[in-house]
């Protein structure tokens, strides 16, 4: 193996054996490379990491055949503001999603559940991680 002082001199760009160009450093890379890749890589526990798109998610409860399709909830909107952050007027707060699954972590709405059905749209979860009847939509230019 060879020695920090040894690399640092001979690693200089103005050092006449420049070893990041040599063959010795690419042979001590490529070794690391297949240490790291001797083990396989873990899957995250309840799916892939993700984010919601960022937008305003407008919360409403089924409306019936003979009124409305759906019933605002405005208490329970909230604001994707950027990668895991939420807004809702009485503060931020983060999420966590794997899979099609989204925990409110911190703030405001922290233990809230969702669920993930389309990428502007969520249902809201029991505790028992039963959908609820409460739905997120995502505004966009047809139902602003």
């Amino acid at each position: 193996m060879i020695e920090l002082d040894e690399y640092r001199e001979s690693a200089a760009l103005s050092a006449g054996n420049r070893l990041w160009q040599s063959v010795r450093c690419a042979s001590l890379a490529l070794g690391g490379a297949a240490l790291l890749g001797a083990s396989p890589a873990q899957a995250v526990p309840g799916g892939v990491l993700g984010t919601l798109k960022r937008g305003s998610f407008a919360c409403e409860l089924a409306g019936d055949a003979l009124g409305k399709a759906g019933i605002a909830q405005p208490a329970e909107d909230f604001d994707i503001v950027h990668s895991s952050t939420y807004a809702t007027p009485a503060g931020r707060g983060s999420y966590l999603m794997t899979g099609d699954q989204i925990i409110m972590t911190s703030g405001p709405k922290q233990g809230q559940r969702y669920k993930s059905i389309s990428e502007n749209f969520v249902r809201q979860l029991d505790a028992a991680g039963a959908e609820t009847s409460l739905r997120c939509v995502r505004r966009v230019m047809n139902n602003q």
